[in-house]
């Protein structure tokens, strides 16, 4: 494997020392380490990833290490992000994480970028730099990522973990395949989960971590062999891995240009002017756990709602909506309307604007609130009823 980076100038004695360690690994040595002290590495994060991430690069003797992130420290950060301490609270994980690096080695730059990373910002930042990681958290700043270092050639490092189970890839164009190729859309956005709403293992950051740290070293020092066309996947639970091996798709359109990713993920839709307004079911999921006011209005018919409900609630069946019925008398409370999938949901929202109720119906029904982790009663097996109104929606929508 060809290296990435240059050597920088010979190594001064107290270096030698610092990184004696290594520089009697087999294959590595003091070439190596002068490769690592000239590279430019930009990570993208300074939370479960990042926090774990740019401890071992600086340690490991990277020179120049870039941080983007506009988020502060939160208490519910702690137990998992382990670069930062209780007196971090309230202040920018940046900051906090530069502290932690001058702890390690005074001697290392790292270059603080508080902002979020856009498709303005970020070209002209990764002219700057070598490599890019991305420990983000988000599926718009990850395409971001891929395709603002696809359209320079530069090596992407990636990774992503959720609750139990982590992935770790790499991506370079003209060297392998990318992010695109074993992802070309990204999901719908109703049927994402996040670490705030999933939950994640504290130690599953360190070990991802860590693994994408090992491959940045590898690509910059040309030793070993990278994860450019597979993908390694862990599973906590389990101590087991597995690889997913994936080839670049010839007939995808290559990336011309940065484009607005949220957009393109499907996080920000601007609303339709006969439809209402949708509640995610990631929002509906973080609305009942916080136990916030809000009531539900379940449209399916009742073998549907006997099969599985969300809990709470009432049942008023669109048929009998269509007659003329409506719910309970409106409050000052939320209203969130839901059938299977949502095309009934929808259209019981617009009967009900008409009659002056202020509504929203649930993005994706009651399936993708489970698909986020959402809490039925009953949970039965639909009967052949409600697997053909399932259908029917489908064939509605």
């Amino acid at each position: 494997m060809i290296p990435l980076v240059e050597p920088g100038p010979v190594l001064e004695p107290e270096r030698i020392t610092r990184y004696s360690r290594q520089l009697m690994l087999p294959g590595f040595g003091e070439d190596a380490q002068r490769r690592l002290a000239a590279a430019r590495v930009l990570v993208i994060g300074a939370g479960g990833l990042g926090s774990a991430i740019v401890p071992v690069l600086a340690g490991s003797g990277i020179g120049t290490i870039g941080v983007a992130d506009d988020d502060v420290v939160e208490l519910s950060n702690l137990h998992r992000q382990l670069s930062h301490g209780t007196g971090d609270i309230g202040r920018p994980k940046v900051d906090s994480l530069a502290d932690t690096v001058r702890a390690i080695d005074p001697a290392h730059e790292l270059i603080i970028h508080r902002e979020r990373l856009t498709s303005q910002n970020l070209p002209a930042i990764l002219d700057d730099y070598d490599l890019i990681v991305d420990g983000s958290d988000n599926f718009p700043t990850r395409y971001l990522a891929n395709d603002a270092a696809e359209l320079v050639g530069k090596p992407l490092v990636w990774g992503s973990i959720l609750r139990f189970h982590g992935q770790v890839g790499v991506a370079w164009r003209d060297q392998g395949p990318t992010f695109r190729d074993l992802f070309p859309s990204p999901p719908p956005a109703d049927e994402t989960l996040s670490c705030e709403l999933g939950g994640v293992l504290p130690s599953l950051c360190t070990a991802i971590g860590s693994l994408m740290a090992t491959e940045v070293i590898k690509l910059v020092v040309g030793i070993g062999e990278p994860l450019l066309g597979r993908v390694l996947f862990y599973d906590a639970l389990t101590a087991r891995t597995r690889e997913i091996a994936y080839a670049a798709d010839e007939t995808r359109a290559p990336v011309t240009e940065l484009i607005d990713y949220e957009e393109f993920c499907g996080v920000r839709s601007e609303p339709s002017a006969e439809d209402a307004d949708t509640t995610s079911a990631a929002e509906l999921l973080q609305w009942m756990r916080e136990r916030r006011p809000v009531r539900l209005l379940d449209v399916r018919e009742p073998h549907e709602a006997g099969a599985r409900r969300i809990p709470g609630g009432q049942l008023l069946p669109l048929g009998r909506l269509d007659a003329g019925e409506s719910p309970e008398a409106p409050s000052d409370e939320p209203v969130v309307i839901y059938c299977e999938r949502d095309p009934r949901s929808r259209r019981a929202a617009r009967t009900l604007m008409e009659r002056g109720f202020r509504v929203t119906y649930l993005a994706g029904g009651i399936q993708a609130y489970v698909a986020v982790g959402g809490d039925v009663v009953g949970d039965a097996v639909p009967d052949a009823e409600s697997l053909d109104a399932a259908q029917m929606e489908t064939v509605n929508s």
